[in-house]
Parts: structure tokens; C-alpha cells; sequence
């Protein structure tokens, strides 16, 4: 593993030592192990309730600390979050295709008449409406080192990049104004989602179904990097994935209906965001059902943040993986 497209001075892994995984302190192509010692804090957790990026900044310019080169190490999922909350129908030029590609099925309205339309509901709903929350299983947290198994019942599986949000000390009904003092950095997820099963058939009134439709086992790949928040500017980042290297989503952060500040502020008003937990802020336009192009056994998905890295998910069907 290298790291490629890691512009912070440093950021914090998780990396395989046999069966287990250490926490591990990146600088340029190297990384060393980070005990309790020397991350001032009994783990991960209980550091970001009150990171201290000083510490390990020194620690990121030693030469001392048992470094190793980063291409001999095998990176697993950068966190282990105790809540995973995840933002739908974020993304405005997103919603606007999806609004509008309804619309055109279903009026009179021309292509451009639909998309006009679908934009002012996204405005209107920016200005006065609120963040679309749902929540995650955390043992769906995986790490690009485990293969993405495409389980057998469906044959509709898809992609969606998302900048994630890693909580630093605890968020409870906290202000816009506030928001950002919780979070300690960002990461990378790639939220899998079984098409077929977003929308309940035997009791349409019920409406989504998100447990069955996202929580298979490692349907949320995430990292390889946690990147401080200060080295980066979450409203200003691109979001690239690309399908065996084809690109498929290109967006930006600053497309986000809702931004980072109005997300943390918005979950934390109903529970308390804990240290180290995910807030998955929304896809940008370009997943599989726009193509109309699901996952399949084989294919590699290729996923990058400006500034936080890059992921590569290789995807096998079920069958294939027993």
C-alpha cells in the first residue's frame, strides 16, 4: 500500500499484524506503530475525544518509533465507530437527475422543463429543509484489504463514494456555529447498496427498507487513511470513483445540499455523535443505476478523495468467494 493522493502531513491507519490490526501513525510512505504511549490516550477512541495532532505531529517528523515502509504493510479500516449515520439525497445535481428522470416518465414536461423543476425543490429544500438521515451497522466497516462479496439474492448491487465525517469529542444538539469543533477528521466510504431492496414490495406504505438494502456483511469499505480536520477543507473536495478505471462519479463537495457543519449539527440533535463515529455525508451523481451498470464478479472499483487517499475494492459474487 502506498500513499498516493495522501496530501496531509500525516494521518492514522490501521494495519494488519496477523490475525489483529494496529493503529499506525502515516508520514509520506511510512508508517509506525502508535501504542497507548505514544498516542497519549488508551486507543483510538479515547484519543479522538480529544485529539491531540500536535503530539503526533512531533511523532510524524522522528525518525524514531519503528518506521516501516507503507508498501509492506496491509491497511484495514482506519476506525471502529460504535454509530455509523449516513446522509441520503445530499448530493443537489445528484437529486436533480434522479427527480428529473421520474418527472420525465411520468409529464408533460420537456427534459429541460423536468430539470428546472427538480432544481428549485433541491433550492427550496436547501433553504428551508433538513438533512435525510438513516443509520448503519458498524460491522458492516471493512477495510479495501477484504474482498467486496456480492451476496447471491440480487443481481443489483451498486456504488456509492461518499466523504465520511469521523466525530472527535462528543456532539449533542450542537449549533451549525459549533459543529465543526466535533469533528476530528475524514475518511473515505464506499456505501453499497442492494438496489431491489431499498423499496419494501409487500407493504409499499412502509417505504425504505435500508437495513436489508445496505448492511450485508463489508458493505461499507472504508479508508485507508484518517486525515486530520485540519488539513482538510470538506466543502471543497473531489469525489472520484472509478469501475475497472472507468470513471463513473466526479463530484464535489461543494454540491453538498446540506454541508459538514449543518450534517453534525442535524444528527446530533436526536443522540449524542460518540468519539470516532461515522457521519456519511451523501453520493455525488454517477451510480450504478444511472448507468444502469451493476457490480459483477471481477470488477474493481477504484475510489479517491482529493487530499484523502485512495481505495480499491475488488468486488467477487458469492458463489465465487466460498
Amino acid at each position: 500500500m502506498t500513499s498516493t493522493g495522501l496530501t496531509a502531513p500525516f494521518a492514522l491507519a490501521r494495519y494488519r499484524d496477523g490475525a489483529d490490526a494496529r493503529l499506525g501513525l502515516v508520514a509520506g510512505d511510512r508508517i509506525r506503530p502508535l501504542d497507548a504511549d505514544a498516542l497519549g490516550a488508551a486507543d483510538l477512541n479515547s484519543f479522538l475525544a480529544a485529539p491531540d495532532w500536535d503530539r503526533l505531529a512531533v511523532l510524524a517528523s522522528s525518525e524514531e518509533g519503528g518506521w516501516m515502509p507503507l508498501a509492506d504493510v496491509t491497511l484495514t479500516a482506519p476506525v471502529q465507530p460504535r454509530q455509523v449515520l449516513q446522509a441520503g439525497a445530499n448530493y443537489r445535481e445528484h437529486v436533480i437527475e434522479l427527480v428529473a428522470a421520474g418527472l420525465t416518465q411520468n409529464s408533460d414536461r420537456t427534459p429541460d422543463e423536468a430539470r428546472a423543476f427538480a432544481a428549485k425543490l433541491m433550492d427550496d429544500r436547501k433553504a428551508n429543509g433538513e438533512p435525510y438521515f438513516f443509520i448503519g451497522l458498524p460491522a458492516c466497516i471493512v477495510g479495501d484489504d477484504v474482498p467486496l462479496v456480492l451476496p447471491s439474492y440480487s443481481e443489483v448491487h451498486d456504488w456509492e463514494l461518499e466523504l465520511a465525517v469521523v466525530i472527535g469529542k462528543e456532539a449533542f444538539r450542537v449549533s451549525k456555529e459549533d459543529a465543526l469543533d466535533h469533528v476530528a477528521g475524514y475518511t473515505i466510504v464506499n456505501d453499497i447498496t442492494t438496489r431491489d431492496l431499498v423499496f419494501r414490495k409487500d407493504m409499499k406504505e412502509i417505504g425504505t427498507d435500508w437495513y436489508r438494502a445496505k448492511n450485508a456483511p463489508g458493505f461499507l469499505p472504508t479508508g485507508p487513511f484518517l486525515v486530520p480536520a485540519s488539513a482538510v477543507d470538506g466543502g471543497n473536495l473531489t469525489v472520484t470513483l472509478e469501475l475497472n478505471g472507468t470513471v463513473m462519479q466526479n463530484g464535489d463537495t461543494s454540491d453538498l445540499l446540506f454541508d459538514v457543519a449543518a450534517l453534525v449539527s442535524g444528527a446530533s440533535q436526536t443522540m449524542a455523535l460518540l468519539p470516532g463515529d461515522l457521519l456519511l455525508t451523501g453520493s455525488p451523481a454517477g451510480n450504478g443505476q444511472h448507468w444502469k451498470r451493476f457490480l459483477q464478479d471481477g470488477d474493481v472499483m477504484t475510489g479517491t478523495i482529493s487530499g484523502l487517499g485512495t481505495q480499491v475494492v475488488r468486488c467477487v459474487a458469492e458463489g465465487a468467494a466460498q
